[in-house]
């Protein structure tokens, strides 16, 4: 019984057993873990899946992408906004090996996703059989888990375990393999039981009351407390209570990229942007500090700088729910292991009220500096090309902070994480830890899929862009509205700025040519209009933003601005350079 007219399956297993293909309870399995959309693209070794999934159309929403890398960015892009699992769906051989930079990306952003691959028959593993690849060996180093399936019999069980997996604890990418002969085998399906336990696996580590207390005492006595949060507290769905954390104990708080939106921009404690090209203030002052909080962040290479130059003089608090991250790049004073949604509160509780006035005003005075030298210059021009900044600062305008905005990789994702307002949580979707270009314009399309009341803009580079351009597509295809701006300098931008500043200007293939973005956009269907004078920009943005539909808007900014603050490679935090 292949055909499912309605819903087989129960939270429990069911009473009398019903013959089903692998296929077919694989779908069954998506819908009990209330999957509502699926990114993929069909090929001969997945067919039976897609063959079962002709009959559940009403069900489950399948988005047919371009390239199987545009469908695991999509799934990672829904995954960040509406903090669901993302499902993708590839064949074998290239299908699966086109998701791996995905897998990395996702593995390194702790973002949930079920990637489904097909595989060519058990009795062909091994032979070098058309389109056969050892996917589960060449995805171990970028999966939270990866399981290959040859029985059918496997499948409830196995998807069972491949959610949990994958939103459980620190999340992350789980791939499941399942060979052609699983997916049309016929076996007696008793229906399907989510996973809540698996045996050796613990996603949270047990909460130790004594380091609270160690925490809230160090808090307590700290003259120079200095708070930086990541996306742990968005993973963890712990923003009220980090909030409820740094207006009680009144402590300044900087953020990682991947943790922007915790905490709306604007709230008078967020203090700004860490990193390599982050605020002034909290890259200084992070050596300044004398006792450093870590909220669900990692202390990577891009905040840290050079590590044997870095909080030196400070006791580091960190909370953390994989305790692999504890001391791994800064020894830790006092370690706070749990889900911070459970820490938070019982460090909350303990904490003094205070307000560090004049420790905040040593912030504010750095973004004075910042400002004069750097932010007023950038956002208010008055003569020569338009700036990326004042791009941002004009959509900021008119979004309020209420968008959610999707960076590709490079100059552009630094100004657009520097400068776009965000009131919500959930508003920032971009690659941190890999770096990928390419990844906005799918992303955005998942991230709208996600969040489908929100207003979704993708903010991209000239080069990230040609890299899966290809995705207008999807747009078309589908019909989803996503407004892309593409801030066009004309050059892989911030490889541009290093040649510049650490080669001597030695340009080496950076100057990038590129085809007329509104022409290829129209050939999706898509509309659009390109700008180069600063007069047409805000007019531009209005136009964009009230179309009914997706909209591309290209905007000619100047070609070799560059971004500051900048920590060089190799320096401390403190080294950071205005100019």
């Amino acid at each position: 019984m292949e055909v499912a007219n309605e819903t087989l399956t129960t939270p429990a297993i069911q009473e009398k057993a019903v013959e089903l293909t692998g296929s077919a309870a694989l779908l069954e399995a998506l819908i009990i873990e209330g999957v509502d959309t699926i990114f993929g693209y069909p090929g001969g070794a997945i067919m039976p899946i897609y063959d079962a999934l002709y009959d559940y159309k009403e069900k489950l929403n399948h988005i047919l992408v371009r390239h199987e890398q545009g469908g695991i960015h999509a799934g990672q892009g829904y995954a960040r906004t509406s903090g669901k699992v993302g499902v993708v769906f590839a064949t074998s051989g290239p299908g699966a090996t086109n998701l791996v930079t995905g897998l990395a990306d996702a593995q390194i952003d702790s973002t949930p996703l079920v990637c489904i691959t097909g595989q060519v028959f058990a009795h062909l593993l091994g032979t070098d059989a058309f389109q056969e690849t050892d996917v589960i060996n060449i995805t171990t180093p970028v999966t939270k888990w990866n399981y290959q399936v040859t029985d059918a019999t496997e499948i409830p069980e196995v998807i069972a375990k491949a959610f949990y997996i994958a939103k459980s604890g620190r999340p992350g990418p789980v791939l499941i393999d399942i060979t052609k002969n699983a997916q049309i085998q016929k076996f007696d399906y008793k229906g399907y039981v989510q996973c809540d336990h698996i045996r050796s696996y613990r996603p949270k580590p047990i909460v130790r009351q004594q380091y609270i207390q160690e925490a809230a005492a160090l808090i307590n006595q700290a003259k120079k407390p200095f708070v930086l949060f990541g996306q742990g507290v968005i993973l963890g769905s712990a923003e009220q209570e980090f909030k409820a954390f740094v207006e009680k104990s009144g402590i300044p708080s900087a953020w990682t990229i991947l943790g922007a939106g915790a905490i709306p921009t604007d709230h008078p404690l967020n203090v700004g942007m860490l990193g390599m090209h982050g605020n002034y203030g909290p890259n200084v002052l992070t050596n300044d500090c004398d006792v450093l909080i870590a909220i669900g962040m990692r202390f990577d290479d891009r905040v840290t700088g050079r590590l044997d130059k870095y909080a030196k003089q400070a006791q580091v608090i960190h909370l953390d729910i994989d305790p692999a991250e504890i001391d791994k790049n800064v020894k830790t004073t006092v370690p706070v292991w749990g889900d911070c949604k459970e820490t938070l509160p019982l460090l909350t509780a303990l904490v003094e009220k205070k307000e560090h006035t004049e420790w905040l005003k040593l912030f504010n005075e750095y973004t004075q500096k910042e400002v004069d030298a750097v932010i007023h210059e950038e956002l208010n021009p008055t003569s020569g090309e338009m700036t990326m900044g004042e791009v941002i600062k004009q959509l900021n305008e008119l979004t309020n902070g209420n968008a959610v905005i999707v960076s590709d990789v490079g100059q552009h994702q630094m100004v657009a994480c520097r400068y776009a307002k965000l009131n919500k949580t959930r508003s920032n979707v971009t690659s941190g830890g890999l770096g990928t270009m390419g990844f906005a314009l799918p992303a955005a399309i998942g991230a709208k899929f996600g969040a489908q009341e929100r207003d979704v803009i993708a903010i991209i580079g000239d080069g990230g862009f040609q890299m899966t351009l290809q995705e207008l597509g999807t747009i078309m295809q589908t019909g989803i509205n996503v407004k892309i701006i593409i801030l066009n300098n004309r050059f892989l931008g911030m490889v541009r700025q290093w040649q510049e500043l650490f080669n001597e200007r030695r340009y080496s293939f950076v100057d990038i040519q590129s085809p007329d973005f509104v022409m290829v956009a129209k050939g999706y269907g898509i509309e659009g209009k390109c700008i180069n004078e600063r007069e047409e920009l805000v007019d531009a943005l209005k136009t964009m933003m009230n179309h009914n539909g997706s909209y591309l808007l290209e905007v000619m900014v100047t070609k070799e601005n560059n971004v500051f603050p900048m920590v060089p490679q190799g320096c401390s935090v403190s080294e950071i350079r205005l100019k």
